[in-house]
């Protein structure tokens, strides 16, 4: 119903809209050949002012050469060939004129232009003769009866005045040039006039078509836009409610049918999903939890593969110093030999209990490292780590001095063995990261009455920490940039075991440095009165 009321409407716009454009183009020609009319008109006008110019100047050459002024030939030929060319483009102009309105009102006109035409073709064949037989006058010759006779070939033709007939030509083209631009500015008038109807004519249909259109699509069109806005929010119950017969009832009913479908099957889904979320879920909790276990089993297994890499070296590295050094230079006494052996059967003894811890780390998911604190002579350990780091530095004339007083007792609470550990690794780092031939100085500070802890210092003339580092150096693999560059091969792990084994025994490890100018290192203590007893048992993570 609304397709055929829009064809029609869209038809009538059409049909009026042509129409339009047949007048407009009708006008046109018309106003164009007025125009044109208007045009040839006064075309033949001016070429009629032409050649009485021309005459009147062909005129004054013939009394010039009468009066031996030394008149030009050749002037005289090119105005004779001007009044000739003006004669024949009149002809033309007076043929086209003929073309354009041959109507019974023109004529009459166009005779008195042939006429006159006719007349001026003589009137000019007789100037040409007279012209060019005029000659210069003779002494004493009557120059007035010269000029008379002159003036009857230029001025008369046939017995007709030229001269009036040139003048009556021009008022009559005068006449009728203005007679043709009226006419064109009346044509111009109601072809505007035309426009102006059919315009209004086409706006008015326009907004009665789209009143009428607009009044009646304005409810089925906003309620499929409520529709499709409630299909696109979700709400599948909404029905549109149109029933009628028109376009928009098929389209309303269609969308109900699919808001139908759509709910029953949305229904289904939502049940199924909630199975599908229901079953994800599960799986997901023990994916996550298996993820997690996995997690921390790689992460303890890479912290015992880097603990293994870096507690191994340090024993190693000394028992291997040691042997060298021995072996170095000429032979010694058996005594200097057993000595040598016998430091190197402690350090191996170590090596062996940090294996054996590790691999005891390894049974037990790497939770825990037993620690055994009893009271000990903290100068007595000190004494044993630089006896067995002596040999770390030794390849690179790295000196390991001691400074008094390390006679003095110190009593601490620890395990012997996990301190000496700890003040190797101390010891281990202040030799990678000096310069060949320097010194490593050790001092031991005994607590005192305003200083609870015992305190062992590592000084050395290495390359230093910049401060913005100082906070990170004791979280695991941390390495500081000017310690990358100086061995590329570190772990990062040693000042993080250092610190946890200082923690295990109630103090802490500090650092001091500044770039280039060497790092000093501190272990505190807490010291414990020499007749402390009993051992404890506790434990430290790795």
């Amino acid at each position: 119903m609304f397709r055929r009321r829009l064809s029609i409407a869209l038809g009538l716009l059409a049909a009026a809209a042509v129409l339009e454009g047949l007048g407009a183009a009708a006008a046109l020609g018309i106003a164009e050949r007025q125009v044109e009319r208007g045009r040839v008109a006064s075309d033949i006008r001016t070429a009629f002012v032409e050649l009485s110019a021309t005459k009147q100047r062909l005129r004054t050459w013939v009394a010039q050469r009468q009066q031996g002024a030394g008149a030009d030939a050749e002037a005289r030929e090119r105005l004779q060939r001007d009044m000739r060319r003006t004669l024949e483009r009149l002809e033309a102009l007076s043929a086209s004129a003929i073309a354009l309105d041959d109507s019974a009102a023109t004529r009459s006109e166009h005779l008195r232009r042939q006429d006159a035409l006719a007349v001026l073709r003589t009137s000019v064949a007789e100037m040409e003769q007279a012209v060019n037989a005029a000659q210069p006058l003779a002494p004493g010759a009557d120059a007035q009866q010269a000029w008379q006779a002159l003036s009857a070939v230029f001025d008369r033709s046939q017995g007709r005045d030229v001269r009036q007939l040139i003048a009556d030509s021009m008022d009559r083209e005068a006449d009728a040039v203005a007679r043709e631009r009226a006419a064109a500015d009346a044509s111009l008038a109601w072809m505007r006039g035309f426009w102006l109807a059919m315009a209004a004519t086409l706006a008015v249909l326009a907004v009665a078509a789209a009143l009428h259109f607009t009044r009646a699509l304005r409810r089925p069109l906003d309620l499929l836009s409520a529709g499709a806005q409630a299909l696109r929010q979700g709400r599948l119950q909404h029905r549109i409610p149109l029933d009628g017969a028109d376009e928009f009832s098929a389209v309303a009913r269609s969308v109900n049918g699919m808001a139908a479908e759509l709910e029953v099957h949305r229904a289904r889904e939502a049940q199924q999903r909630q199975l599908l979320e229901a079953q994800v879920d599960a799986r997901t909790a023990e994916l996550r939890e298996a993820l997690q276990a996995l997690s921390q089993a790689d992460l303890r297994r890479r912290q015992l593969f880097a603990d293994v890499s870096h507690e191994l070296r340090t024993p190693t590295t000394a028992i291997r110093g040691e042997a060298e050094i021995t072996l170095r230079g000429a032979d010694r006494e058996a005594h200097e030999y057993k000595s040598a052996l016998r430091r190197i059967v402690d350090t191996s003894r170590q090596l062996g209990s940090v294996i054996d811890d590790l691999l005891a780390m390894a049974r037990t998911d790497i939770d825990a490292l037993s620690l055994v604190k009893r009271p000990l002579d903290l100068a007595e350990t000190v004494r044993d780590a630089v006896m067995q780091a002596t040999a770390l530095g030794a390849g690179r004339a790295i000196r390991l001095q001691a400074e008094e007083p390390l006679s003095e007792r110190c009593s601490v609470s620890g395990d012997a063995q996990r301190l000496r550990q700890l003040l190797l690794i101390l010891l281990d780092n202040a030799v990678r990261y000096s310069p060949d031939g320097s010194t490593v100085r050790l001092r031991l500070l005994p607590p005192t009455a305003t200083r609870p802890h015992g305190i062992v210092e590592v000084e050395d003339e290495g390359i230093g920490i910049a401060p913005h580092e100082l906070s990170q150096v004791f979280e695991r693999h941390f390495r500081g940039d000017a310690a990358r560059r100086q061995r590329p091969d570190g772990s990062g792990l040693g000042l993080a075991i250092a610190q946890a084994l200082a923690r295990a025994h109630g103090g802490r490890v500090e650092l001091s440095s500044l770039p280039g100018q060497g790092t000093v290192a501190r272990l505190l203590l807490p010291a414990c009165p020499p007749e402390a007893g009993a051992a404890s048992g506790t434990e430290i993570g790795p």
